[in-house]
């Protein structure tokens, strides 16, 4: 099956703010009819690129057998990790980049790397707040959970 994901983050006062993430999951069926469903969550205290990937991973942990999936973001964070096989050489250094610093959000792109094992994942950069409908819907989605109420702990920070 082939799925397509769009993805977004927000954090309000990056670092020490709320923030929130957004992901639109998109599939046809077999008679083409579209399948939609969004997910978000809000966070009291988070960065920017930690609800960039945790975007990408609620929406591959929403997905129930292997799927084809087009990964879209406005991070180039998250892209570029992939594009620019970044993850790779973290992988190899035991998670140090490659100027010897420590790699940051390792828990989650840990939990990401797992949530992507069953699927063939293809990422793709999309311009944020440029028009594209569904960036602009998970930019929504992630700025209304960031200003939402019972907003969850990040454990990773």
């Amino acid at each position: 099956m082939n799925v397509t994901i769009y993805t977004d983050g927000a954090a309000r006062g990056n670092p020490d703010g709320p923030g929130g993430y957004g992901a639109v999951v998109q599939y046809v069926d077999g008679r083409g009819t579209l399948h939609e469903r969004e997910y978000s969550a809000g966070y009291k205290k988070t960065t920017n690129n930690r609800m960039e990937l945790m975007a990408a991973i609620a929406g591959l942990e929403a997905l129930i057998k292997p799927c084809r999936v087009k990964l879209v973001s406005d991070s180039k964070y998250l892209v570029d990790a992939f594009q620019k096989n970044w993850i790779g050489g973290w992988l190899k250094k035991n998670w140090k980049k490659a100027d010897g610093g420590a790699v940051k959000n390792v828990d989650l792109w840990k939990r990401l790397l797992k949530a992507m094992e069953p699927h063939e994942v293809e990422f793709v950069w999309v311009k944020g707040h440029d028009g594209h409908p569904e960036n602009e819907r998970c930019d929504q989605l992630a700025t209304s959970a960031a200003d939402g109420e019972d907003l969850l702990d990040d454990a990773g920070l």
